[in-house]
């Protein structure tokens, strides 16, 4: 294990900042923990760098994490720049980042802890138990296809091109099948292949590759089947692989199982090890600079960057326990609280998971 990384840190816009502050801090406190040093260095992206730089996306952004060993995202977007043309966008910085840096893979665990069973808005015995991990491809399909914008004979016409190449398709299908090998051995592929020729090749190349996984089982469902079996019966899912723009919708619906997407961490990885850490969550400009959001997606993604990324298994296991910790103590921030009067804001749980940490690693 190395002794030394060098983290790029970019806390975005909303309650990014104050977010970002508390993961630090834990990651801090993990190398003062384990006899590491974590260099983090800011970087701007979204909103933020484009009334800075006048781009989402500086091209020293792309520098800083290009020379990082692990890179660490707040959030990005806000109602200040909905107006703005496309390539003005705080949307625009996270596409690009994820395109300079050959992301192409999207991990976002699903995971109903007990303690926080009632926070969800669906019953206890459909959500209780629900593990799952959904796997995004993210360099491909609608969201990169060529756009168009134009008047024809009945008025404005918009174009959005959908292209998935073959190789895309299989190196995302490969990392679905490898983790659902080490979990439970089920893999559900999830295209719309009775309508789109893109999601025809998609389970084409998803059954080939299944001969290489004789271990694990493959099924298939369609977009629309999926989203109402999450809800349904969402405890016989244990990954789900799927294209771009599915993963973005399905990913955020199986995210609010838990009763919160302000508990959920994900993953960006590029080939190798190296990858972006940030939490499912958006930047919730309306508790922006409150000091009420939730930063446990981003302490959660801090772990995740430690076991992915960094090797560091057990320091990751000693977060997430911190703030399993935490919750079974019954402590809350608003957005998880049954009531909201005595919750506790986001200093404060920071505060919290790090005590907590702290008296884990003494028990070691």
């Amino acid at each position: 294990m190395k002794k030394n990384y060098r983290i790029a840190v970019l806390p975005g816009d909303g309650i990014g900042p104050e977010i970002m502050q508390e993961a630090v801090k834990v990651l801090t406190l993990v190398g003062e923990l384990e006899g590491v040093t974590f260099t983090c260095e800011e970087g701007r992206i979204g909103g933020i760098a484009i009334d800075t730089d006048g781009t989402p996306l500086p091209e020293e952004t792309v520098t800083l994490a290009k020379q990082a060993d692990a890179v660490l995202l707040g959030a990005v977007g806000g109602p200040k720049w909905d107006q703005n043309p496309g390539h003005l966008r705080p949307e625009t910085g996270l596409l690009g980042i994820r395109k300079a840096l050959g992301l192409f893979a999207n991990i976002r665990p699903a995971t109903m802890h007990s303690s926080l069973v009632d926070a969800s808005s669906l019953k206890p015995e459909v959500v209780s138990g629900v593990d799952l991990i959904v796997v995004r491809e993210l360099t491909g399909g609608i969201y990169f296809g060529e756009k168009k914008r134009y008047d024809g004979p009945n008025g404005e016409v918009a174009e959005d091109q959908c292209i998935y190449h073959e190789a895309e398709v299989e190196r995302i299908i490969r990392v679905g099948f490898d983790i659902a090998r080490k979990r439970q051995k089920r893999l559900v592929s999830v295209d719309k292949a009775n309508v789109l020729e893109s999601s025809r090749l998609w389970r084409k190349v998803a059954e080939r590759v299944a001969a290489d996984y004789p271990d694990v089982e493959l099924s298939h469902q369609l977009v629309d089947s999926c989203a109402m079996q999450l809800v349904r019966e969402p405890k016989q899912f244990d990954v789900i692989v799927t294209e771009n723009m599915f993963g973005d919708i399905l990913s955020d619906q199986a995210a609010m199982l838990t009763g919160s997407i302000g508990m959920l961490s994900s993953a960006s990885l590029a080939a190798g090890s190296f990858g972006l850490y940030e939490p499912v969550h958006g930047s919730a400009p309306d508790i922006a600079g409150k000091g009420i959001a939730n930063p446990l997606a981003t302490i959660l993604s801090v772990a995740m960057m430690l076991r992915l990324s960094l090797g560091m298994d057990e320091a990751a296991a000693a977060v997430e326990n911190a703030v399993w910790s935490v919750l079974e103590a019954g402590h809350r921030t608003g957005d998880i609280a049954a009531d909201r009067s005595k919750a506790i804001g986001t200093v404060e749980m920071g505060q919290l998971v790090r005590d907590e940490l702290s008296k884990q690693w003494q028990k070691q």
